[in-house]
């Protein structure tokens, strides 16, 4: 196989990962070898196909080598669907182009790799929108969606991807390219006359669908009509629909690939609905009652009706950015309902819930209802819905919600009654499970909790859905209703739709692909449920010893195993957010938070070495992470990758030392403060051309760079001769060692600034934060510098006397890393310290609160700010403390550039083989942001390395915050 993969290599004018021998390759058909699901196998081969083309020959090589292809977009399905041992065909990195609009037919045509949200972003200016919305909207696209004939939680009024599906041109198993649209009898009756291949499949499956018994067996087996979410096996059912048109679209849509690949879909689209919207939270203090009230929700006509159970609430506490998500909830609710109301004005809006509240209170349901409006607080509370599965991934241990019956539907209606049985079921298993989503179509996602390390968990995970199948049946509900059959489901179908039904399946699979080329041992004949598992082996995290403290996530396996796959990572400059830069840059699978925490889980399971960490594929995947810290934030089960990086650099050094360039960057400050000495000549240096790049070629920076200067006179040294002045209000201020040499006109600002405003600024003795070692890894360095700063800080620092700092990634280190690095007897004074280390930005905020700092002290001009926030800001949702004290003066104007990381990254963007990538994140909004401002317009960066990153890539001056403030001072 790897000479005809080798062959296929040369033809194809994409990229094809083939190799075992290589670390690239083998790293990357590793990213792939897993999706959302519990499944895990490695692909034969990764293929990124780069033109149609390419498609084409990668169905023939298929044909010709018997080897499945399996077509995957965002990689987020829930059943297994992009699993398999064979060829992983990802059209997510190149088929993404929006062909055309028809505005006034309300049409789209787009290519698999477009994503929803993107698309939505794109159609929002025309008034339109595509309707179909999983939670997974920022980053799930077409292709998948049609794949899995995709809904949301507005499905009961936006429909799902079938329904909105128009056209398909579809590459077939000859691999020639057809149209799947509706057809007149006169267009189908060509289709049964035409030779070749799809007139072979047109007249197969009208003796199939023409055949009585085999009607009868649809209309007797699929799910009753009033339940929405049918996504069972093969929509026959929809086909035997006489009332309808023929569409081939209406088979393809849940398919799951296994039938052709789609390069183009026209999508139907639908106005943007009314501006105005409510959501009115109903809690309960019980599942089924909340489950009747649910009932009662749909007779008012709602756009949405979906529930979020307790498990998750309880993971929104504490949660570094859900927390803040909080603020509806009253008490303690077991469940909550979220109904969803749109209308032109907001009395309509009140109208409708006051009516849907009445009629509750009336038949004693529920206890609380507060009505949330607007956009911003709505996409809070639909944020925490979203984010369930990954919330609850937050579960300590073993046991974890497992995707298992969470795809079952039946009709509304029954849900009371049908969730009672399952969750007498899961009772008598012994299992605890979550609840929560579209109640308003008759679909929740119920996952139970199960220990899948343990053969006790494995065999629960068979015995609940063979005994959640018995419920189904029983209800005459759906096994899949969005997430697909998969390799999951796919052994139960012909439970649930009869011996018959399911012969069809495997007919209509045989017609379309008699080779098994597409998709292979999905929907039909899946194997096994319980095979090819994640957690086929156990191990004790707890066992592989580690630098960094790893006790809160219990070790750093279990803190990789978190990753549930959701792909959160994978949403695009468009959607906004900081992670994961690289792989908004990239589009590279292997570049996302998902894939490194994927990798580091499968070599900290089955690693031989005696250092687990001691891979080069992990090294490989690690490579463009640039430590944004985006992902403990912005990763619904907090992964953070970052920690996880620095710890696996460590250890690889420990085996194979560590490169001289990373030792250079590490003791950064030690070099700075020697050019310190000899101010005049070090800046000579990195300031004449020639010099320079001679330093960049031998270090390995990028000739582009601007090499950083430094302070003849540190800040240090500046504050010491300044003369002491005393008030009640002492602060400390932290010189770090980027503000100490090389921003210290910066530092003296700060220093003047909190003395005009008056308080005393003293200088405390301490070390370097060690920043700079943890950005390459010397983890050991990194925490001897933490301890030796909270020995001489514990003392000093507390909620009157606090910490402020300057620079965010060297003052924030107090209330992260340095919380898993100091030593267990000084743990107790870290937090006391990490507690009142404060940003000055948030220090100066917390003082104007207080009203010790007025708008009357600054200036009355006008002026416009663009703020970019520095990724640790974002990872602790200071941005908007920034903003806010830069809208101190009265008339200064605030606008927050919606921009992630600025792609420096410290060291990363002078490193020579990171600049083009440094760059690419630059360029996806920062940069085109700051080339548009207005000359008059300030840009304020608190960031060190983002303000060289504006200068080297704009060649504009921006400025740290306090500087602007200080400015704006009326002295």
């Amino acid at each position: 196989m790897l000479s005809t993969l080798e062959k296929l290599n040369h033809e194809i004018e994409g990229e094809l990962y083939y190799n075992p021998s290589d670390p690239k390759h083998q790293t990357i058909r590793m990213a792939y070898a897993t999706d959302a699901s519990v499944y895990q196998e490695l692909p034969v081969a990764v293929a990124i196909p780069y033109t149609k083309g390419d498609l084409v020959k990668l169905v023939r090589f298929a044909a010709e080598n018997r080897v499945t292809l399996i077509p995957r977009t965002a990689g987020t399905s829930l059943a297994g669907q992009v699993v398999g041992k064979g060829i992983v065909v990802d059209v997510s990195k190149y088929f993404n182009k929006i062909v055309e609009l028809n505005v006034e037919e309300g049409w789209v045509k787009v290519e698999p790799g477009v994503i929803r949200d993107d698309l939505n972003a794109y159609l929002k200016p025309y008034g339109l929108m595509f309707g179909p919305e999983t939670s997974t909207a920022s980053r799930a696209m077409i292709g998948g969606m049609i794949g899995n004939n995709s809904s949301g939680l507005h499905s009961i009024v936006w429909g799902d991807t079938r329904q909105n599906l128009i056209r398909a041109n579809v590459i077939l198993n000859d691999s020639n390219e057809v149209v799947f649209e509706e057809l007149t009898p006169g267009a189908y009756f060509e289709k049964l006359a035409k030779k070749g291949r799809e007139g072979d499949i047109y007249r197969r499956l009208n003796e199939i669908l023409t055949n009585n018994e085999n009607i009868e067996a649809i209309e007797s087996g699929f799910p009753k009509k009033t339940l929405t979410r049918r996504n069972t096996g093969y929509a026959l059912d929809f086909l035997v629909n006489k009332d309808e048109p023929f569409n081939l679209c209406n088979l393809l849509a849940g398919s799951e690939g296994t039938i052709g690949i789609v390069t183009e879909a026209v999508l139907r689209l639908r106005p943007l609905p009314p501006k105005e919207i409510g959501l009115l939270c109903v809690h309960f203090d019980d599942m089924v009652e909340c489950m009747r009230g649910n009932v009662v929700a749909l007779e008012h006509a709602p756009e949405a009706s979906e529930l979020v159970d307790k498990y998750i609430l309880d993971f929104t506490v504490g949660h570094p950015t859900y927390q803040y998500n909080r603020f509806f909830i009253e008490g303690d609710p077991q469940a909550l309902l979220i109904v969803e109301f749109r209308a032109n004005t907001a009395q309509e809006i009140a109208e409708k819930a006051q009516r849907l509240q009445e009629e509750l209170i009336a038949k004693k349901l529920g206890y609380a209802y507060p009505l949330i409006t607007g956009d911003k607080e709505t996409n809070l509370v639909w944020d925490v819905r979203k984010a369930g599965l990954g919330l609850i991934r937050n579960l300590p241990g073993d046991s974890q919600p497992v995707n298992l019956i969470e795809d079952c539907a039946v009709s509304p209606e029954d849900l009371p009654a049908y969730v009672s049985d399952v969750q007498k079921l899961l009772q008598e298993e012994g299992v605890h499970a979550s609840y929560y989503a579209h109640a308003g179509a008759g679909e929740l996602h119920i996952e139970p909790f199960i220990n899948l390390k343990s053969a006790e968990g494995k065999k629960q995970f068979r015995s609940i859905l063979e005994k959640t199948t018995d419920l189904v049946l029983k209800y005459n509900g759906s096994l899949s209703g969005e997430h697909g059959d998969g390799r999951l489901r796919g052994e139960f179908i012909s439970k649930v739709l009869g011996d018959k039904v399911y012969s069809l399946l495997k007919e209509v699979k045989h017609t379309f692909d008699p080779l098994g080329i597409f998709n292979a041992n999905k929907i039909v004949d899946a194997p096994p449920m319980d095979t090819f598992l994640r957690y086929d082996k156990a191990v004790d995290g707890t066992a592989i010893p580690t630098y960094f403290d790893f006790t809160k996530d219990e070790s750093i396996l279990r803190l990789a195993e978190k990753c549930s796959g959701s792909g959160d990572c994978r949403k695009t400059e468009i959607t906004g957010g900081t992670m994961c830069p690289s792989f908004m840059a990239t589009r590279n699978e292997k570049d996302t938070t998902r894939a490194r925490a994927n990798m580091l889980r499968q070599f900290l399971t089955n690693s031989t070495k005696k250092n687990r960490f001691d891979h080069e594929e992990i090294k490989e995947v690690m490579d463009l992470c640039l430590s944004c810290k985006g992902c403990k934030t912005e990763c619904p089960s907090s992964v953070d990758v970052a920690k996880m990086k620095a710890e696996f650099l460590q250890q690889y050094y420990d085996v194979n030392g560590a490169p001289v360039r990373s030792k250079l960057i590490a003791n950064f400050t030690k070099s700075q403060q020697l050019g310190s000495m000899v101010a005049p000549v070090y800046n000579f240096f990195a300031q004449t051309p020639l010099f320079a790049n001679i330093i960049k070629q031998i270090v390995g920076f990028a000739p582009a760079r601007s090499l950083p200067t430094v302070s003849g006179t540190t800040l240090k040294q500046w504050v010491k001769r300044q003369s002491p002045t005393h008030t009640k209000k002492r602060v400390y201020l932290f010189c770090d060692e980027f503000t100490d040499y090389n921003d210290t006109e910066i530092g003296i600002t700060a220093y003047k600034l909190l003395t005009a405003l008056g308080y005393e600024v003293l200088v405390p003795p301490h070390k370097e934060s060690g920043r700079t070692y943890l950005s390459k890894g010397f983890v050991k360095e990194a925490k001897v510098l933490a301890n030796k700063n909270i020995s001489l800080l514990k003392g000093l620092i507390n909620e009157h006397t606090p910490l402020i700092g300057i620079e965010p990634s060297a003052i924030l280190t107090f209330r992260d890393e340095y919380l898993s690095l100091v030593d267990k007897e000084q743990m107790e004074e870290a937090l006391r310290v990490a507690k009142s280390a404060l940003m000055i930005d948030e220090f100066l905020m917390q003082e104007v609160e207080k009203g010790n700092i007025h708008p009357e002290q600054f200036t009355s001009e006008q002026q416009v700010i663009k703020l970019h926030g520095h990724c640790y800001q974002k990872a602790f949702h200071l941005v908007g403390v920034t903003e806010k004290l830069l809208s101190l003066p009265l008339n200064y104007t605030v606008e927050v550039i919606p921009s992630g990381c600025c792609g420096m990254a410290g060291s990363f963007g002078y490193e020579k083989e990171h600049y083009d990538i440094s760059m690419k994140v630059a360029e996806l909004v920062l940069l085109p942001a700051v080339r548009s401002a207005a000359e008059n317009v300030v840009i304020a960066a608190a960031g060190t390395s983002c303000r060289h990153q504006i200068k080297d890539g704009v060649g504009r001056k921006s400025y740290h915050p306090i500087e602007i403030l200080y400015k704006a001072l009326i002295k």
